[in-house]
């Protein structure tokens, strides 16, 4: 009998197996020929494009070429010199010890390298340029900016930017900084123990202020998530921009998703290959590796788009490309103990969504500890972070809506159409819609009741901060699990990645890693640092080269008798034809190298998992798997007391009343809510736990027993006064704009019962007194 079973379950996976083939290979055709597509369709559109339609031939074809050849022979030298330029601003930034390239004046605070504990972070506070007042007595900001290859100042690049939008509300505002050379020692706990200390600084130096904000950039969230988790009660809310939460996710409904830097870990054989290159580094990790990825996932403008715009634009491009570039060359080193935990935990592991983050000895983070409300900034045309990762960690943090609800949380989504990674941090249209928006915002959403939001921006008429209209619309979580288009079933083959993972570390610490060390010393280690592609393409370009000695006296002669090609010259449309060619193929190169990747990944992991291969990672829970909410014990708390409570229960009962058939609340809803909350002597005395607190019982009464919490409202609201002053509320909110049909019916059953409630009351006095 164990025998035919074997046999039976042999043949079960070998069905499934040959069935997974199929369908990667169906996945891969499909793929393929959209690339193929994509490239013909990016031809044909040049081929029609008006602006680069040849016309009627010149009458003069030679004095045209002659135009055209001498333009592009002075533009060739001008880029040579701003290459030139571009490699000498990165050896001066390097001998200045690459410092923050943030557009605004700031001071040290807290410098981490004294710390019994020494960290390369710094806290510092941005001082205000002339014109601009900051209120002290306002919520503080604090900025995390990603340790990611780069250094710090991405929030505070321009003076349109995340520092510059704060401070324009009059926000004081800090930045979280670090130093290009790690602390001996120094791991990931260390950096969050240090973070956390900045944090404590801060609500100290703002004793009159509400708790601060932590606004995370790409990895600055995890690390401000982990933050608000390690000393929530100090935390007043966080935003986390573009940040991967959720590493193994991908497949999102409509539309390609597919994104192709998940599947490196696997493809490279998991964690082992940071420590390789730790060992290179004699310890240390060269960030400029983390960059050249990022740059290799869009080849088009890494190789070509991003130098031909500056030939092409050669007299009007060269500031605005020294200065992303002085910030793009600037490669910071990790510990090869921060690293193995980033790529350990994270990228290869996903388990700061899972709860298997160790913190202290004994402990793990845990994000359900946060109670702070969360905004979570993400784009679909972020081919890094794409919304998926960035959202899918609330599905595994909590069980359902009732959860959120019941701890209080509330976590609200705005989702970008098309802006990159970089874009979310650094444009300055992102900056004047999206993150001014959201730091408005954050002075009102406490206002809402507990749950999931998405927050949507309507432009309007007004101008500057007035010209977009922000509202929030309740979604229930598993809905957003229904955004996933395979189910996250996709990420099933990332459990036997981590398994791989440990095992080829394993290997390599025991057959390569000795080799490697004996050969490599700090003297190897500095010269692989200083040969990285990334960084030899700028110095080899500088005045440290010879070659480039004569180019700037050709630059400075060229300006002196510059000729720009006249406009329509058909050369230069030949010219522009000739780029979008060249960008049409690197992208066919692209999307199929990616899909050969994607590919790839599933035959080996895919393979592996459908032939009964398991790791011991602990899978996110089904839906099948999803406790009854009734169940939890918060939920059977606020149950057990739906008829306990006075005037203070029954406004928040109310307002989870009809919330709950609340179209998109806006903005100035909230305003006047707060409004209303400073200007009533009981409720304005409550502290933000007690007012969490109310609103989140309130919220999981309503959603598991919204009858009985209405029909409780007359026993809570006992005293004649009481009732009546909440009747005069509701006949207040319900004259609000915006409020719905099924908002008005309740509030009108509402008033009936409380109305019902005074008639009794007169009919027990009457009858009292015939007594």
């Amino acid at each position: 009998m164990k025998g035919d079973s074997a046999m039976e379950d042999q043949q079960k996976n070998t069905t499934v197996f040959l069935d997974l083939m199929g369908k990667i290979g169906r996945l891969y055709t499909e793929r393929a020929v959209q690339a193929q597509k994509v490239f013909m369709e990016h031809l044909q559109k040049t081929a029609v494009d008006p602006k680069l339609a040849i016309g009627v031939p010149p009458e003069n074809p030679w004095q045209s070429w002659a135009s055209y050849v001498t333009d592009a022979a002075q533009r060739s030298v001008l880029l040579m010199d701003i290459l030139r330029e571009r490699g000498n601003i990165y050896i001066e930034h390097v001998k200045e010890g690459s410092p923050p390239l943030l557009a605004f004046q700031w001071e040290i605070v807290l410098d981490g390298r004294t710390f019994d504990r020494p960290v390369n972070y710094a806290l510092i506070r941005i001082i205000p340029p002339d014109g601009v007042k900051v209120d002290d007595t306002k919520r503080p900001f604090i900025i995390v900016d990603p340790r990611a290859g780069h250094g710090p100042g991405i929030g505070g690049f321009k003076r349109n930017s995340e520092v510059g939008v704060a401070l324009e509300f009059g926000h004081p505002v800090y930045f979280v900084i670090f130093f290009p050379e790690p602390e001996p020692g120094q791991t990931i706990l260390d950096v969050c123990a240090a973070e956390t200390k900045f944090l404590e600084t801060v609500v100290r130096r703002h004793p009159k202020s509400p708790k601060p904000t932590i606004y995370g950039n790409c990895q600055g969230g995890w690390a401000s998530m982990l933050i608000a988790a390690n000393d929530p009660d100090k935390v007043g809310s966080i935003v986390i921009n573009g940040a991967p939460m959720s590493y193994w996710s991908g497949s999102w409904s409509e539309g390609e998703g597919e994104n192709p830097m998940r599947y490196s870990g696997g493809l490279l054989g998991g964690s082992w290959m940071s420590l390789w290159a730790s060992d290179l580094g004699n310890g240390k990790f060269d960030g400029a590796y983390l960059v050249q990825n990022f740059e290799n996932l869009n080849p088009a403008n890494t190789f070509w788009n991003k130098y031909y715009n500056v030939w092409k634009n050669v007299d009007t491009e060269k500031e605005r490309f020294l200065e992303f570039e002085k910030w793009w060359g600037g490669y910071f080193l990790m510990n090869e103990e921060e690293i193995h935990w980033i790529v350990d935990n994270l990228f290869v592991g996903n388990k700061l969504a899972r709860g298997e983050v160790k913190a202290a000895p004994g402990t793990y983070v845990n994000l359900k500890a946060i109670r702070s409300p969360i905004v979570i900034f993400s784009s679909k045309g972020d081919n890094i972070t794409p919304p998926q990762q960035a959202i899918n960690w609330v599905a595994d943090v909590y069980s359902s809506t009732a959860e959120i609800k019941a701890n209080g949380q509330v976590i609200v989504g705005i989702v970008h159409e098309d802006v990159g990674h970089l874009g979310i941090f650094v444009s300055g249209k992102v900056a004047q819609k999206e993150h001014t928006e959201i730091v408005e915002a954050l002075d009102y959403i406490e206002m809402l009741r507990p749950g999931l939001y998405v927050m949507e921006l309507q432009e309007t008429s007004g101008k500057g901060k007035e010209k977009y209209l922000s509202t929030f619309r309740e979604v229930k979580l598993e809905e957003m699990r229904n955004l996933n288009r395979l189910e996250r079933k996709d990420e099933k083959p990332f459990e036997v990645v981590a398994e791989v993972s440990t095992m080829n570390e394993k290997a390599y610490a025991l057959f390569g890693r000795p080799w490697v060390k004996s050969l490599v010393n700090e003297t190897t280690a500095q010269m692989g640092r200083t040969f990285h592609p990334n960084r030899a393409q700028r110095w080899a370009f500088s005045d440290f080269n010879p070659v480039m000695w004569p180019v700037a006296a050709m630059a400075e002669s060229v300006k002196a008798s510059r000729k720009p090609v006249e406009p329509g010259n058909p050369w230069s449309k030949l010219e522009a034809i000739g780029s979008e060619m060249i960008t049409a193929s690197w992208n066919l190169f692209r999307d199929m190298r990616d899909a050969a990747s994607e590919s790839l990944f599933f035959q080996i992991y895919g393979s592996m998992l459908a032939l009964g291969a398991s790791g011991d990672v602990k899978p996110a829970p089904t839906a099948e798997a999803k406790p009854d909410p009734r169940e939890l014990p918060f939920a059977q708390e606020a149950l057990a007391q739906i008829e306990k409570g006075g005037y203070v229960e029954a406004l928040a009962r109310i307002g989870a009343l009809m919330g709950q058939f609340a179209g998109p609340i806006p903005l100035n809803r909230l305003a006047l809510t707060d409004e209303f909350i400073q200007s009533d002597k009981v409720l304005s005395k409550m502290s933000e736990e007690e007012a969490r607190r109310l609103r989140s019982e309130a919220g999981v009464m309503v959603l598991l027993e919204p009858e009985r919490t209405l029909n409780a409202l007359p026993t809570l609201l006992s005293k004649k006064e009481d009732r009546e002053r909440v009747v005069r509320i509701l006949d207040w909110g319900l004259a609000l704009e915006g409020i719905t049909k099924e908002q008005r019916d309740m509030g009108l059953r509402i008033m009936e019962l409380l109305k019902a409630g005074n008639a009794q009351d007169g009919r027990d006095r009457k009858a009292g007194k015939t007594k």
